[in-house]
């Protein structure tokens, strides 16, 4: 279930994975607002204040640090732009917004639409290709199932694959 690239009204890209879950939309909201689920997938350290207008701050993980030479200190912001527990949340992350739409599917279980608008169309197959990554992450959290790889590793080797076929 590759992600799709399209270009926005505004000349963006817009990165967009759709993925279902046999989990109510509550479970899921958690695995992606609470801390101690987006440490497993989130490709950076940020808590989120539920709140419009709120401020993040989004700041390098360990492994951010040690494969691209960031410093623990290299902080991006942004800002809650809606919240709607737990169907909508939307928020910027420098001049990205990531977009997270969640709808029950009537059987307990529910269906998300993930999107990531971004300007640099040079970003979108490793971007698509962690995104990916994470996403099993989630779905392996939801499912309670162990983690025994690193999605660092999955995104990469999952960047040819997006390579030929968002480019």
């Amino acid at each position: 279930m590759l992600g799709t690239l399209a270009t926005t009204d505004d000349g963006r890209y817009a990165l967009r994975f759709e993925r279902r879950y046999a989990h109510p939309p509550e479970k899921v909201w958690r695995a992606i607002t609470e801390a101690k689920h987006l440490r497993a997938w989130f490709p950076a350290v940020v808590d989120f204040d539920l709140r419009p207008g709120a401020t993040l701050r989004f700041l390098p993980t360990a492994e951010q640090v040690r494969r691209y030479g960031m410093t623990e200190d290299q902080a991006a912001t942004g800002e809650i732009t809606r919240v709607d527990p737990p169907h909508l949340l939307e928020y910027t992350w420098d001049a990205e917004v990531l977009r997270w739409e969640l709808t029950a599917d009537g059987v307990g279980g529910c269906r998300l639409v993930f999107t990531n608008v971004f300007d640099d169309r040079a970003m979108a197959a490793p971007a698509a290709a962690g995104w990916h990554a994470g996403l099993e992450v989630v779905a392996a959290q939801l499912d309670e199932r162990e983690i025994d790889w690193s999605p660092w590793e999955r995104a990469d080797a999952l960047t040819g694959e997006y390579v030929g076929s968002i480019d």
